[in-house]
C-alpha cells in the first residue's frame, strides 16, 4: 500500500518476533517537523513503536499539513485530504510494522491536535486514545463530517493557561465537547502559552503509559526534563 507521507519510525529496541505493540502516531505544529515530536516522546521508545508524520507542505524551515484561508479556516480541499491520508496511512503502518491495532494512539500539537482530534471522530474505536495539546475541532468537522463514536477511545487534552493564539476557553470548549461524547476524558490545564512544559510532559508520558496498559501504573525514569523553548511553538495562526 501506497503512503502519502514521509515520516520516521523507531522501533523498540528488543523487538520480539512476533509480538505486536502499542503505537503513538505523532503529528506536529505549523512550522515545525517530526523532530519535535521525538524530542517530546522519546522516553516512551522502549514499549512504543514511535511514528511521527511529516506534512507535506513546506513552510519556512518546517512544514503543515494544509495551510489556511484566515485563522481557524483551512483550505478545506488540504484539510479533507489530510483526514484520508492520515487514515490511509494508519493502514499502510499497522501492515507494515507490529503494530497492535487495538492500541493505536495518536498524538498532536497544535495544527496537529485539530487533525488528531478530528481523525479521533472520523476513526472512532479504531483508535485507542489522543493526546491533543493545544488545539481544537473545527465546526465543519462537527456539522459535517459522518461522526463515529468515541465512547471507547482515551482523550489526553491539555491546553496553556496563557496561551495567545488559541485562548484557553478554547481548551475548555474543547473538552466539555469530548466530555459529552465520553468517560474516558482527561483535561488539564497548564500554567503555559502556545507550548508544553516539562510537567504537560511528564503528564503525558504517564498517562500514555497507563492507558496502554489498561489503566494500571507503570514504573517509569524521570521523564521531567525540559523542552527546548523553541520546541512545540508556531510563528503564526492555526
Amino acid at each position: 500500500m501506497k503512503q502519502a507521507y514521509q515520516y520516521e519510525v523507531y522501533l523498540p529496541p528488543k523487538l520480539e518476533a512476533g509480538r505486536t505493540y502499542p503505537t503513538l502516531f505523532t503529528l506536529h505544529g505549523k512550522g515545525s517537523d517530526p523532530s519535535d515530536m521525538h524530542g517530546l516522546t522519546e522516553p516512551l521508545s522502549s514499549d512504543f513503536i514511535l511514528i511521527h508524520i511529516r506534512g507535506n507542505f513546506q513552510m519556512g524551515a518546517g512544514f503543515q499539513f494544509y495551510e489556511l484561508k484566515s485563522l481557524g479556516n483551512p483550505i478545506r480541499e488540504q484539510f479533507d485530504e489530510a483526514m484520508e491520508g492520515l487514515e490511509r496511512f494508519v493502514e499502510y503502518a499497522t501492515e507494515v510494522y507490529p503494530v497492535d491495532s487495538g492500541r493505536r494512539y495518536f498524538l498532536g500539537f497544535s495544527q496537529g491536535a485539530i487533525l488528531s482530534m478530528s481523525l479521533a471522530l472520523r476513526m472512532g474505536s479504531q483508535l485507542k486514545g489522543i493526546v491533543a495539546l493545544n488545539g481544537y475541532v473545527p465546526d465543519f468537522v462537527k456539522s459535517e463530517y459522518t461522526l463515529q463514536s468515541v465512547r471507547e477511545t482515551s482523550f489526553f487534552i491539555s491546553h496553556g493557561e496563557f496561551d495567545s493564539i488559541f485562548p484557553p476557553s478554547i481548551g475548555h470548549a474543547t473538552a466539555a465537547y469530548f466530555k459529552e461524547l465520553t468517560s474516558k476524558l482527561t483535561f488539564r490545564l497548564y500554567p503555559s502559552g502556545h507550548g508544553v512544559i516539562p510537567q504537560n510532559r511528564q503528564d503525558v508520558l504517564k498517562w500514555l503509559r497507563q492507558d496502554a496498559n489498561g489503566g494500571l501504573a507503570v514504573e517509569a525514569a524521570d521523564e521531567a526534563g525540559a523542552v527546548k523553548s523553541a520546541t512545540l511553538k508556531e510563528s503564526e495562526n492555526q
